[in-house]
């Protein structure tokens, strides 16, 4: 038995194990020393877990348009970030236009609707076009080649929207509606928060059903598990790809204004961190895979929000939380090392590998 493990074990398996192992033991002995010291009230870690919670719900949103892509064409659509911000960008304008005319204060949900329509309606159209120019004249390509135009892609989009919009950082508009806090269950909770949390919700739920029980999604997961016999079955492969394209193009518009409403702040460059923290969540959750995004961006969340104060600032480190992308992707990696496929990812088949 120990020849067996003898080996199967290699000396990089060891020297990851005792780099992962002693990460372990920094965050036990950081978590013991803050909470020993007294840092932070109930209240503060409530607060952090509330936020870490909003904040993965849009995390899990933008996976979504990530993982679908991957689970049909088995490639990373790093453009999905700057469809992410075509969508609030555009938002801004007509919010801004609704505040001035004070249609925003007077009319609130009308506008809100309007402005999540016209965002998702944006990123719609950009997901469409991206995959109908760039991509599909490659589908027959090497992985890499597409890969390459999509990093392009990402390029493109981002100065076009900088040349149409200007380079500023623009301040989304106040809702008066949206501002303050609800009691719920005795925990005080901002509005926006709220509202966040339950919208993404709402949304991953009406996403997951529409994939699993309806015809089109049913289409889908068949494209996306052999296209060649999908087609021989009589389903449009390139219809399917368009629809995947467009149901992650809406869920990146809405994810959008759920940001913007939440960070007031919208500009050309927005979507390369939040697109590449969606990425490290669908990672995270199992590439390909529509409830592990979903986890993977509140799990995500919820240690960008509670890590940095927990695991940091026992170990006497100043201003931890600008160390909080450090350790995202340092989660990230190790994942990858000792579970590659990710949290409800599954082993695949070499024909799919």
């Amino acid at each position: 038995m120990f020849q067996k493990w003898k080996d199967r074990v290699t000396v990089t398996d060891i020297v990851m194990w005792m780099i992962g192992g002693t990460l372990l033991l920094m965050c036990l002995w950081g978590s013991v020393s803050t909470i020993r010291a007294g840092l932070y009230t109930k209240s503060h870690w409530i607060d952090f877990v509330i936020f870490g919670l909003a904040q993965g719900s849009i995390y899990s949103l933008i996976a979504t348009g990530y993982t679908m892509v991957y689970g049909v064409l088995k490639m990373i659509n790093f453009a999905h970030g700057e469809v992410f911000m075509s969508g609030p960008f555009t938002g801004y304008f007509v919010a801004t236009a609704m505040w001035r005319s004070d249609f925003l204060d007077n009319h609130p949900i009308i506008a809100i609707i309007a402005i999540f329509a016209v965002a998702m309606l944006i990123s719609t159209m950009i997901a469409y076009l991206v995959e109908k120019i760039a991509y599909r004249p490659l589908r027959g390509a090497p992985r890499l080649i597409p890969l390459i135009t999509a990093i392009g892609a990402s390029f493109f989009l981002q100065y076009l929207f900088r040349g149409l919009y200007g380079s500023g950082i623009n301040a989304y508009p106040d809702v008066k509606v949206l501002e303050g806090f609800w009691m719920i269950l005795g925990i005080r909770v901002l509005k926006i928060q709220a509202i966040v949390i339950v919208a993404a919700i709402l949304m991953m739920i009406v996403l997951y059903g529409f994939i699993m029980s309806t015809k089109v999604g049913k289409a889908i997961r068949a494209v996306s598990e052999d296209k060649e016999a999908a087609a021989l079955m009589g389903i449009d492969v390139d219809a399917m790809i368009s629809t995947t394209f467009v149901i992650g193009g809406m869920a990146a518009g809405a994810a959008g204004v759920l940001y913007a409403l939440m960070y007031k702040q919208v500009h050309f460059f927005m979507g390369f961190i939040p697109g590449l923290k969606a990425f490290t969540a669908a990672v995270l959750g199992g590439i390909g895979n529509i409830p592990g995004a979903m986890l993977g961006g509140v799990f995500l969340g919820l240690i960008e929000s509670v890590a940095p104060a927990l695991f940091l600032d026992g170990l006497g480190i100043i201003a931890p939380y600008q160390l909080k992308d450090a350790i995202a992707f340092t989660m990230l990696v190790m994942i990858l090392i000792f579970r590659p496929t990710g949290i409800l990812g599954e082993r695949l088949a070499t024909k799919k590998a």
